[in-house]
This record gives C-alpha cells, structure tokens and sequence, in this order.
C-alpha cells in the first residue's frame, strides 16, 4: 500500500514514465482531501462517459416511427379479424344477388333493419368500456377491465331483450325476402354462436385473461354511473352515423328505379363496410395507445399517438380513393349479373372512394376522442355534420336538382368532408394536459380491489431501487 507523505512513487504509478515529485506541504493538504473528489476532473469524467455512454436522444421521427409500430401491433391483427367478420356478411350479399334482384333488394333491406335496430345499439354500447380499459390499462388498474367488461355485458343483455322481441314481431317484414332468405339469416346466426364460443374457448386456453380478470364480482352492478357515461354517448355516435347510411336505402326507395337502386345500394353499402374495416381498426388501437398514456400521466406520448394515428388515416383514405376507382368497373359483377345494377354502382365507386379520404381520419378522430373519453363531442360532431349538413345535401341533390342515386351519396360526401375538417380542429385544440387530468378522476371514480396492482408497482419501485444503488455505485468506483 502506497503511503502518501512519500515523496517516492508508489507502485500504482509504475506506468508513468516520469513520476513527479510532490511536495511536503502539498502531501499535507492532500491529506485533507476526501477520497472521492466532489467535482470530478476531465479524465474521470471522460472514463466515467466510456464506462457508462449516454443514451443517444431519440429524435421526432424515431418516436414516431415507433409509436406507429405498437399502433400497428394493435391494429393488424383487427384488421385480419375485421375482413373474417366481414366474410359474413360478404358471402351472404353474394348468395342474395345470384337469387335474384328483388332477392338482393330485399336482403338488403333486412339487413339495413337489423342494422338500425340492433347492431349499431350494441355496437355502440360497448365502446362505452373502450375509454374506461384503456385508462384503466395505462393506470395499471388491472383488475378495472376485468369490471368493465362484466358490466358491459350485463347491459348489453339488458338491451336485447327488447330488441328481440322488436325482432320477433316483425315477421311480415321478414318473410318479405323469401324461404330463401331465410337460409342465409339461419346460416349467421349459427356463425354468431361459433363466434363466440370460439372467442371464450381461446381466452381460456391462451390465458389472457389472468392479469385483468378477477371473477365474477358484486360489484358489477354497482358503480354503473361512469359506464353509462361513456356508453351512451358512444352509442349514439355510432347509431348516428349507421343510420345515416340505412336512412339512404329507404330513401332509394322512392328513387326511379327503386329495386335497381336499394340493390346497389346494398353492394355499396357492403363495399363500404370492407373498406371501414381498416380505418375502425386503426381507430380501435389509436384511442388504445391514447388511453394507455393518459391512464400512465403521459399526454406527450398521447398526443403523439393521436399524431401519428391520423397520419396513418391519411395514407388509409388515399388507399380506399385508388381501390374504389380501380374495382369501380368489375365489382359490382361479383353480387349479380343486372346490367342497371352494375352501372349504378360502377359510376357511384368514385365518390365512395372520395367519402373514405374523408372517413378515414374522421372515424380515425372519433377514436381519439374515445381515448381521451369524450365521445358526447364525437356524437356532436356526427349529428351536426350528418344530419344538418349531409342529409339535406343529399335530398336536394337526389330529388330536386335532378342527381337521383348519385345525390345521395354526394351527401355522404358532403357530410364525411365536414365531418373531418370539424374532427381535426376539435382535436387541434385539445389540452393534452387537461386530458391526463381526467384520466385520472375516471379510474378513481371505481372503487375496487387494488391490492395485486398495488403489490405490482411496490415491487416495480424496489426494481428501480436497486438498480439506481448499483448505478451509483457503478459511477462512484469509476470516480475513484
């Protein structure tokens, strides 16, 4: 060991080639030095940046360029399950158009029915949980979506009861389409049974849900004040903006050639529900990713996802613009052989592609507003646009001015146009901060057992703990 009033080198200085002497006086100051210098010199530093380098600033697009990878991790699987739910209804319009044009008319008038009175209810009941899960994820309130989810499904229960027997009792507008008909109805509800059946068998199996699922609980139905908050506006945003487009096929109705245009109508509607399949999926994981950082008091990282989710929504409508107007000559000879039919929805294609450039960041911005639980803007935002600008749009167009069919879906393209300018300066104009805020006084609003994730984030505290200690120890050894 080295003695330090020595005016000799001591062995730890054997590699330098000219040890310097020091002085007396020096040796006696140095010996009231600490041993770990306070302000480190150059060189200490230098090793210290070798030994430990600094992470290399992520810069605005690395950020976005991951933060569209995990919305595409959320969204292409939806979009894959999205185009098999599709297929249903696809095979069904395919096997209606070779029974025949009133066949094709009146399946679709069936399924403009169903639609209004029972899919876009249920439909938008359930996302009523989407912004309660997706804050409740981002909290680490695990056990909140577990919940939610046995809330939901205990009100859309409660919904279908009336809306079977509604069902029930229309049995001359049902038998309107024929034995055949009746075929293609039997056929999917057989597959809405194997559906769900197969969604619990692989929940169970996979074992998903062990983190957020904590049983059957009582307090299920209690606490339904901040559900039926979000479910209900939701709700109606979705049956707004449905029923616009089953509204439209009564109207054909009363067009010209009403069994031409009601089943075209039909194939359109179809075409758009293939196309809305990639924009809702994207919409589904956008107000996850914004809910996610909301619920873990991020709003930068929420704002970014909002960001980059309706840039994607962009390249999404510009996509469904060149697919409409490359199919618009042959896709209709899919669904049937009708040569009106055919000409009808091969000159309307153009202007559907047209209303998805605008869909696309519209159904884009209601998912954000989702995310950040604001659906009533959302149900604002769809009921001025749709019915007080598109739909008067579309009457003067498609019964005064003369544009018949085509008028109506200028409509739709007058509402969607708005619709996204009125989306995109709503969300332009959010307090992100305001937002987080929120977030956190909705999964307050729940009172139930946190003591798992409680368990979680202390041991995730004494992770961090530990690794702090063996990083200043790291860095004090460095120093000396």
């Amino acid at each position: 060991m080295c003695q330090l009033s020595s005016p000799l080198p001591c062995k730890c200085n054997q590699d330098l080639p000219y040890p310097l002497p020091v002085k007396e006086s020096e040796n006696h100051n140095k010996l009231k030095d600490p041993l770990i210098s306070k302000t480190p010199t150059s060189q200490q530093e230098e090793k210290l940046q070798i030994q430990c380098p600094m992470k290399p600033q992520k810069t605005h697009l690395s950020m976005a360029f991951t933060e569209a990878i995990s919305i595409a991790q959320i969204a292409v699987p939806m979009i894959f399950t999205g185009l098999l739910l599709y297929s249903r209804s696809m095979i069904s319009m395919l096997f209606l158009g070779h029974l025949g044009e009133l066949a094709l008319a009146g399946g679709s008038l069936a399924v403009g029915f169903a639609n209004i009175t029972g899919y876009s209810i249920l439909s938008g009941l359930a996302m009523g949980m989407e912004p309660i899960c997706g804050q409740a994820f981002g909290a680490k309130r695990y056990t909140l979506l577990g919940l939610s989810l046995q809330r939901t499904v205990l009100l859309l229960m409660f919904t279908s009861i009336p809306i079977s027997f509604l069902w029930l009792n229309m049995k001359k507008i049902l038998l309107f389409c024929g034995l055949g008909i009746k075929g293609v109805a039997l056929s999917g509800v057989w597959t809405n049974f194997n559906l769900v059946g197969s969604l619990i068998i692989y929940i169970l199996v996979s074992g998903v849900h062990k983190k957020t699922w904590g049983g059957f609980s009582m307090e299920c139905f209690k606490e339904w004040k901040s559900l039926l908050n979000m479910a209900i506006p939701s709700c109606i945003s979705v049956c707004l903006e449905w029923w616009w487009y089953e509204i439209m096929i009564l109207l054909c109705g009363l067009l010209l050639n009403p069994r031409a245009t009601v089943a075209s109508m039909g194939i359109l509607i179809q075409t758009t529900s293939l196309i809305y399949i990639f924009p809702s999926s994207l919409s589904f994981s956008v107000s996850t990713r914004v809910g996610n950082e909301l619920g873990a008091k991020e709003p930068k990282k929420a704002k970014q996802a909002a960001t980059v989710g309706l840039s994607c929504s962009l390249i999404l409508g510009l996509s469904a613009l060149l697919f409409a107007v490359m199919v618009r000559n042959s896709w209709a000879s899919m669904f049937t052989q009708d040569k009106d039919i055919i000409a009808l929805t091969s000159k309307v294609l153009p202007i559907i592609g047209l209303c998805e450039l605008g869909n696309c960041p519209q159904t884009t911005g209601c998912g954000v507003l989702r995310g950040t639980a604001r659906p009533k803007v959302g149900a604002h935002i769809n009921l001025c646009c749709f019915y007080f600008v598109g739909m008067p749009v579309a009457v003067v167009l498609g019964f005064y001015v003369g544009f018949d069919f085509h008028g109506l879906w200028l409509g739709l393209l007058a509402a969607q146009g708005s619709c996204a300018v009125t989306m995109l300066v709503v969300l332009g104009l959010t307090d992100w901060d305001l937002e987080a805020k929120r977030a956190k006084e909705l999964t307050g609003d729940f009172l139930v057992d946190e003591s798992q994730d409680v368990e979680d984030v202390k041991a995730e505290i004494k992770d961090d703990f530990l690794n702090v200690s063996k990083d200043l120890d790291q860095a004090n050894y460095l120093l000396v």
